[in-house]
């Protein structure tokens, strides 16, 4: 019998059904689905199927030295021992094994971890590696007719990653969690990844902090001319209020004219092909965070839809078929013209970024999907399992549009700027005009706002109908949204294609950010400057950026993973020796920096700080810090993480705003009804007092209360 052993299930049911012709058989194995034919069976895992933990003894985080974490020896753990039994029970009866998982460093451990087990119970068994890019019928049965072998070192350097990051993470977090006294569901939780991505955010806010705003004055005007209106400006920014007044009285003093007309035709280049990074800021720009956005190109990938969202890729391979690919898109109605004119083109030459790797190509469409918009307009163009959601079809869309756009002509503007002379004053206009949409006709996604001015001549009077001094003033620098933080972390070498949006989302979901663009808490703020005092070197991407390169020696064979984890354990030793020194100076700082956090507003009845606390049996709620002295509080949901938003409310000027993230919406005592939206949940919990006021007038009217 022969094994294929994929990542998923939804995998191993496509890549069944196309190597059987659609007449594998449904079989369960121990509560695992298996797929049937020919002598063959194909199971799909549930990802990782050990990980790597302490043993039983170093669990007690309150008996056990931190230190003792660096070198304690691991133990790997079964995370899903049925998928374990249907593995061995396979085992028994096969002669080959073939692994399928994703061909990247993760998947590659994941294949090893199965293969692990298979060998246990027959270790004679033959062994080979399926490697593709898309699960589409034309892929798999090339990559099944050419299979290859497992490349350990790749599984070595995922590994010595996975090891490397318990360790750091175990033995930081709980040093942080027991000097600040924040055990169980409120640790801190430090990382040799998430803590540098931090510190970027948290420059960020210190540097928004401490800006200055300086004041200046531009001179703007309306000038109307025989052929219609525009507006323009003096080039110069004034220091000086009184600067500018003279420079406004000189121009209101004499007639203007046209110095100058100069028209440039400018062409604007098609994007380069999506890698995930470029893929994450663009799915952003519509609305999808980091983690959406790639969990639902996993989604599609795992349906056939798509190639591979895990790229650094920005060139096309020579292997695949761009012509066929447009003509495949010719099928969904909106996106039908836009094919059929890049199809006439004789000969397609993408654009191309900098980056080429030969893992996988960037990510293109690689099937036709039924979509809702396509399923209005002119009935299925595939199959019920390849229906999408709203949400799929909008992601699967970004990338068909990206595509057609990489094949399509440039855009061609034309770009104009004209100077007005006015009392020995100039005045500028700048207007563009778009003359060929090109790639903008598809990729409806890019900026294209036409700035027109009306036909102009040198040497032509015009009529300045309103001049005026505007006032205005530096601005302090952006927050970082979750996309640009992502590229961020590309630049500096912070994690991998595969982790940034998963590091990412977890600094939210420990507390460490609010809003997008993130805002550090006041936690964050005092982890990273305690982290900065008495270990620089974990808020550094040289450190994370370093053991980034050495695991990459680990895949091409140069460095062993034992020589890459030593290494670690002794920088991570240096790290907290520094650290224990100073062990209450960081709790005290910790626990100021909480409290901070918690504070919601004002007592209405004393106007002592209200802030955040949990009973010990869990339940949630406001009461002011005086208490026992002052009984005021205010129920809270029983679930989900509560944000406290910077935005006051208008009733209870008083009071700041809260979300809960991931609740489950429902009636509660001091609540009303959440709102479900899509997978997460984000209810808009709004005042606490007016909450807790609605609810308490509902139960009245309903006999609740006398």
């Amino acid at each position: 019998m022969h094994c294929i052993i994929t990542e998923k299930d939804t995998a191993a049911r496509r890549i069944a059904a196309i190597l059987s012709g659609g007449k594998a058989k449904l079989k369960k194995v121990g509560g695992i689905n298996t797929y049937e034919f020919d002598n063959k069976v194909v199971i799909g895992l549930r990802g990782h199927i050990f990980q790597f933990d302490f043993p039983e003894k170093y669990k007690n985080w309150s008996r056990i030295d931190p230190y003792e974490l660096i070198y304690a020896d691991l133990v790997a753990v079964p995370i899903r021992k049925d998928v374990v039994k249907a593995l061995e029970k396979l085992a028994r009866r096969a002669e080959r094994v073939t692994i399928a998982t994703d061909y990247d460093r993760e998947g590659e451990l994941i294949g090893v971890e199965a293969l692990s087990i298979v060998k246990r119970v027959n270790p004679a068994v033959a062994v080979d590696r399926m490697r593709f890019s898309a699960i589409t019928e034309k892929d798999i049965k090339e990559s099944f007719a050419s299979r290859t072998e497992i490349d350990f070192n790749l599984a070595a350097a995922a590994e010595a990653r996975e090891i490397i990051d318990l360790i750091w993470g175990a033995t930081l977090t709980r040093f942080f969690s027991l000097a600040a006294q924040r055990l169980g569901k409120d640790f801190l939780s430090v990382g040799r990844v998430q803590s540098p991505t931090l510190a970027l955010l948290v420059d960020r806010e210190r540097e928004i902090a401490t800006f200055v705003p300086q004041k200046y004055w531009e001179i703007h005007a309306h000038i109307l001319s025989q052929r219609g209106k525009f507006e323009a400006k003096h080039p110069s920014k004034f220091s000086q209020r009184s600067e500018a007044e003279k420079a406004l009285a000189r121009i209101k003093s004499a007639s203007a004219v046209i110095a100058e007309v100069r028209e440039k035709e400018r062409r604007e280049k098609p994007p380069t092909p999506f890698d995930t990074t470029a893929f994450i800021l663009s799915a952003r720009r519509i609305g999808f965070s980091p983690k959406r956005a790639m969990d639902i190109a996993e989604n599609l990938y795992l349906r056939g839809l798509i190639s591979y969202h895990r790229t650094d890729n920005t060139v096309y391979p020579a292997t695949i078929d761009l012509r066929g690919k447009v003509k495949m898109l010719t099928r969904i109605p909106a996106l039908k013209p836009h094919a059929e004119e890049i199809l006439r083109k004789k000969r397609l030459k993408p654009t191309e970024g900098k980056k080429k790797t030969t893992d996988h190509p960037p990510i293109h469409p690689v099937s036709v999907p039924s979509s809702p918009q396509a399923e209005r307009e002119s009935g299925s163009c595939g199959g019920a399992e390849a229906r999408l959601s709203e949400e799929e079809w909008r992601i699967y869309e970004l990338v068909a549009r990206r595509f057609l756009a990489t094949l399509s002509d440039d855009a061609v503007w034309k770009d104009t700027v004209v100077k007005i002379s006015a009392g020995g004053e100039m005045l500028v206009a700048r207007g563009k005009e778009l003359k060929n949409a090109g790639f903008l006709a598809v990729y409806t996604y890019a900026k294209k706002a036409e700035q027109k001015i009306p036909p102009l001549r040198e040497g032509e009077t015009v009529r300045i109908e309103k001049v005026e001094i505007v006032e205005k003033e530096t601005e302090p620098p952006k927050r970082i949204s979750q996309a640009s933080l992502v590229k961020k972390m590309e630049e500096l070498g912070i994690g991998t294609k595969s982790t940034r949006h998963e590091i990412i989302s977890k600094l939210y979901e420990r507390k460490y950010l609010r809003g997008d663009p993130a805002k550090p808490t006041e936690k964050a703020i005092a982890l990273i400057e305690l982290l900065r005092k008495y270990a620089p070197v974990i808020t550094k991407a040289d450190m994370t950026r370093a053991l980034e390169q050495e695991m990459e020696k680990i895949s091409e064979g140069t460095r062993s993973k034992d020589e890459v984890v030593e290494a670690s354990r002794e920088m991570l030793v240096s790290v907290f020796k520094e650290m224990e020194t100073h062990r209450t100076e960081i709790g005290e700082a910790l626990k100021e920096a909480g409290r901070a956090d918690e504070y919601v507003g004002a007592c209405p009845e004393c106007s002592s700080r209200l802030i955040i606390r949990s009973s010990r049996r869990g339940k949630r709620f406001i009461r002011c810090e005086r208490f026992p002295e002052c009984s005021f509080s205010l129920p809270l949901p029983a679930k989900g993480r509560i944000l406290v938003t910077e935005e006051h409310c208008d009733v209870h000027p008083s009071l700041l705003k809260l979300k809960i993230v991931n609740a489950k919406g429902g009636v509660s005592k001091g609540g009303e009804k959440g709102k479900r939206r899509s997978r997460s949940s984000v209810w808009d919990f709004g005042c606490p007092l007016c909450n807790f006021l609605r609810w308490k007038e509902g139960a009245s009217e309903n006999g609740e209360e006398k």
